[in-house]
């Protein structure tokens, strides 16, 4: 057996790329352990007909857009029931073959495009069926530190790891970006990972032929010789096979490191550490793992600064917490200030809703944050707008003296404000129409108040 041998650049301890034999043992180990259970080869599990009926339920659920083929997932039971002994028949001899993945880019909020790729809805079930027998085999034996597309691990748990590293005085972090990590994950590699966990050869057939099963763009379609497209249900557990890699690296170095799918930050206690690390760890990324770390957006610096998953640490006299980026802030006013705008059109009571999509989801994941006065201020700002959309629409003067005096206000006082000339934001801060569309009113009316559902996430949190 082979020692293991110090690198002359970083100074930390690496195999040689020589697999021993004792690890190799220890694979294929593993190999027979999860290959079959109880003398059952994985496929069959796969293709058994309650797998198949879970799988077809879940894509229905999850709901999406169809794929190239046009099926959509309310076709999907009618499909299968119709098909499933030719379905089974391919995919238990291997011999089913994918339909290339629609192509479709979402707008980042730095101008860049995100690429997705929509498989068929028939795919999309096929590769539920296969995450649902394999995905419990490979998830235990991930890092405990990572925290991405897992069952039971979420973002809040991956915050705490980083506010708990923090607490012990790792202070500085090293954030290092993957430049279109799904895009460039090498295929052979990630097969190779792969084999580790899973033995049936069909089901790694069949993985291998949704990896290489190409992308339609354009009208053409293209080969894909690299990467796992977004919007497929093994491309999150590929992935995470793929960084595993990364984190048993770290973990081999001693180091204190949360990650959640392609974002992760490794803690130090100096920033002359943090840059060392950084540069290591990115020669790992380029050479070993075949990704590209982009120099730009990697940084070294202080966790109260820089954003891991929109959030920053926040120190305070009660301890160490955490708090929205200023990102985070300003995306979620934009997005509240169109919904908002005065001369948009709908029903109020539409408009009220989607608003309150937004504000419940935002403070559902950023609630158990130290806010309390932005969300106040927020709460307040929103309420003044929806007073200026409502003046706005009850646009004649009789219009406004009547549904004044519906709402509490006196004849003259209604009368006046009903024939000014003012400006709409002027008029909605004033004070009758504050006092006749109270928040109470607002909230009557459908909205949900700001103030109560941050208490109400903050305490439960």
């Amino acid at each position: 057996m082979q020692r293991p041998q110090k690198t002359s650049k970083d100074g930390y301890m690496q195999r040689d790329k020589l697999e021993t034999e004792e690890y190799a043992k220890a694979c294929s180990t593993v190999i027979k352990e999860v290959g079959s259970q109880d003398g059952i080869d994985l496929i069959d599990k796969v293709i058994d007909d309650n797998n198949l009926l879970m799988a077809c339920k879940k894509v229905k659920s999850n709901k999406g857009a169809p794929g190239i083929d046009g099926m959509t997932v309310d076709e999907l039971f009618g499909h299968v029931a119709k098909y499933r002994n030719h379905l089974k028949k391919k995919l238990r001899e291997g011999t089913y073959r994918p339909l290339p993945v629609k192509r479709v880019e979402i707008p980042k909020p730095d101008g860049s495009k995100r690429k997705l790729g929509i498989p068929c809805v028939r795919d999309r079930m096929v590769q539920q069926a296969i995450y649902q027998v394999i995905g419990g085999i490979i998830d235990p034996n991930f890092s405990e530190h990572s925290f991405g597309f897992r069952p039971k691990r979420n973002q809040h748990q991956a915050i705490k790891e980083s506010i708990r590293f923090y607490e012990k005085g790792y202070k500085i972090v090293v954030d290092c970006d993957l430049k279109s990590y799904f895009d460039t994950i090498n295929h052979q590699k990630l097969m190779e990972y792969l084999k580790v966990f899973i033995q049936d050869k069909i089901i790694l057939k069949l993985i291998w032929r949704f990896l290489k099963s190409g992308i339609l763009d354009d009208g053409l379609t293209k080969s894909t010789e690299s990467g796992a497209p977004q919007g497929g249900v093994l491309s999150p557990l590929l992935s995470n096979v793929y960084l595993d890699q990364l984190d048993n690296e770290l973990e081999r170095r001693g180091h204190k490191f949360v990650r959640f799918a392609d974002d992760f930050c490794i803690y130090v206690k100096s920033e002359r550490a943090g840059h060392r690390v950084m540069e290591s760890i990115t020669k790992f990324l380029e050479k070993d793992l075949k990704l590209t770390v982009n120099r730009t957006k990697s940084k070294v610096g202080s966790p109260t600064k820089l954003k891991f998953l929109g959030f920053c640490i926040h120190k305070t006299s009660k301890g160490v917490g955490c708090r929205p980026h200023q990102s985070a802030k300003k995306k979620f006013k934009t997005k509240i200030k169109a919904l908002s705008k005065r001369k948009r059109s709908g029903n109020f009571g539409e408009i009220v809703k989607e608003i309150n999509q937004v504000t419940v989801g935002w403070i559902n994941y950023y609630g158990i944050s130290y806010m309390k006065h932005f969300i106040k201020t927020i709460n307040h700002w929103l309420n003044h707008r929806l007073r200026q959309l409502i003046w706005k629409r009850w646009k004649k003067v009789k219009t406004r003296y009547r549904q004044l005096k519906r709402l509490g206000i006196r004849h003259e006082e209604a009368w006046r404000l009903a024939n000014t000339r003012k400006g709409y934001w002027r008029i909605s801060a004033s004070e009758t129409l504050q006092k006749a569309i109270k928040n109470k009113t607002l909230k009557k009316w459908g909205l949900k108040d700001l103030n109560h559902l941050y208490e109400r996430r903050y305490l439960s949190y």
